[in-house]
Parts: structure tokens; sequence; C-alpha cells
């Protein structure tokens, strides 16, 4: 089952695929980024933040996204997916910073943004 995952506003802009490996795919159909323990990594191997609990956060500690029951506003309905592309191959995991004290600020940055420093090509 894929779980969504919402930017601070509410609308559907990722979700995680159960396929083995927790990948996080943008509505458009492309893989950025993947969940190992509770650290999130972008497909270039750069760590980019945690999923607690239902909550992204960045390296700052402060709120990038999350799932539909941990959103701070009602979440919008979700559009049609595109058909995922070919994934690459990931590129070596770089070692995660440590984890700041987790805010309930959101961050500046958007879901999308956020995820796709991680892209690869």
């Amino acid at each position: 089952m894929e779980v969504t995952l919402y930017n601070n506003t509410g609308h559907p802009e990722a979700y995680i695929a159960e396929d083995g490996e927790q990948s996080i795919y943008l509505w458009s159909g492309h893989a950025v980024a993947y969940i190992v323990d509770d650290k999130v990594y972008g497909w270039n191997g750069q760590h980019l933040g945690w999923f607690i609990d239902g909550i992204i956060f960045d390296q700052r500690g402060l709120k990038v996204g999350s799932i539909a029951e941990r959103s701070t506003y009602a979440t919008y309905a979700q559009p049609a997916k595109y058909a995922k592309y070919a994934k690459y191959a990931k590129y070596a995991r770089y070692a995660a910073y440590a984890r700041p004290a987790l805010s309930t600020s959101t961050s500046q940055t958007g879901l999308v943004q956020f995820l796709q420093s991680g892209s690869v090509g």
C-alpha cells in the first residue's frame, strides 16, 4: 500500500511506495528519495532528513511534509498518479547527520524542492 505525503499546506505531492526499498516518488512518477530506518536519503546518497511518526523533517528539524493523519491542515484529494519511471541506480549513502531537536515549525523549503535535492538524472 502506498502512503501519500502532503506538503505543509495539505496538498499531495509525493508518496512512499511499498517496494521493499521505501522509495519516495514525486507525483510525476520520478523516484527521488528513500527511507532507511528513520532517515531520508536522496537517490544521490545525500542524507536529507528524517521520517518520524509520519512527519518528514529537514536537517534543521523543521517540518517539510507529512502523511494525512499528521497534517496540520485539511488535506486535498489526490489526483491520478503518473506511471512510475525506472529508477536510477542508488549512489552510496553518505553518513547521516546528527538529529537535531525536532520542531513543530514548518520549513520554508517545499516538499518537492526538499525531495528533488536528492534526485539524480
